[in-house]
């Protein structure tokens, strides 16, 4: 079993759903330090007249002194609304406005709490059933996972994947110095780490800006074209390692 292991971002760049794809088992990482001002409660889209702007997840009292899992959303629906707006800019332009608009209209209405985390999973994975990536995954808090009271930042990572029983384990290719090879090697986990790269597509009216939220590739791209790049990414990361997905 390939893991993968990221805290939980808010519709997130491509990167992110090619990490996806070339795992088989992810993780929610939700169990440490909230860090206010994060990729976890907001994204970057393209502005209606240049550049890119900040969609945003107003929370309820987030602060660095609760975890992950304790963050609020405030008022979800009002959330979701507006978020909608600020992608209305598209509605002219972009040849899957419409299909885009429908997953996040779904994903805040299908709700079932106020938590961060449920959002944030919710976006995850009606994207990847959009995009027809697989999305095997669970929530670390819920996980018994008796893990020590006291960790590095490099250390989470070999620590759960031991844990859970993976044979390997995949990680952005930025976080190469946060992780000793060693560490993995030692619990006999392979650690690999995926190169993303760019992904440039034409965006009819507007500057391109790379490495905005997924929803900017989803409404200039048809999904099977997103998914072809995914994939792509996945394939070339295991054929650069001995890692096979099961």
């Amino acid at each position: 079993m390939i893991l993968g292991i990221m805290q939980p971002y808010f519709f997130p760049y491509w990167g992110h759903f090619a990490l996806i794809a070339a795992v088989d088992r992810w993780v929610v990482f939700d169990i440490t330090q909230y860090t206010p001002k994060s990729w976890m409660n907001r994204n970057r889209i393209l502005h209606p007249t240049q550049g890119w702007q900040y969609v945003t997840v107003p929370l309820d009292k987030a602060s660095m002194s609760i975890r992950t899992c304790e963050a609020r959303v405030l008022n979800p629906a009002a959330a979701g609304a507006q978020i909608v707006r600020q992608l209305m800019h598209y509605r002219k332009r972009a040849p899957y406005f419409a299909a885009v608009i429908d997953l996040v209209e779904r994903v805040f209405a299908n709700l079932p709490d106020e938590s961060l985390v449920t959002l944030n999973t919710a976006a995850l994975a009606e994207t990847c059933a959009y995009l027809g990536v697989s999305f095997n995954y669970e929530i670390c808090s819920r996980l018994a996972l008796d893990l020590p009271q006291t960790m590095g930042p490099g250390d989470w990572a070999p620590a759960i994947a031991s844990r859970l029983g993976a044979r390997g384990y995949v990680n952005p290719a930025g976080g190469r110095t946060l992780f000793d090879p060693q560490a993995f090697a030692a619990l006999d986990i392979e650690l690999a780490f995926l190169e993303t790269g760019n992904f440039v597509y034409p965006t009819p009216g507007y500057a391109f800006e790379p490495n905005l939220s997924i929803l900017d590739a989803m409404m200039w791209n048809d999904a099977e074209t997103i998914r072809r790049a995914l994939l792509s990414l996945a394939r070339a990361t295991k054929a650069t390692t001995t890692l096979k997905r099961d």
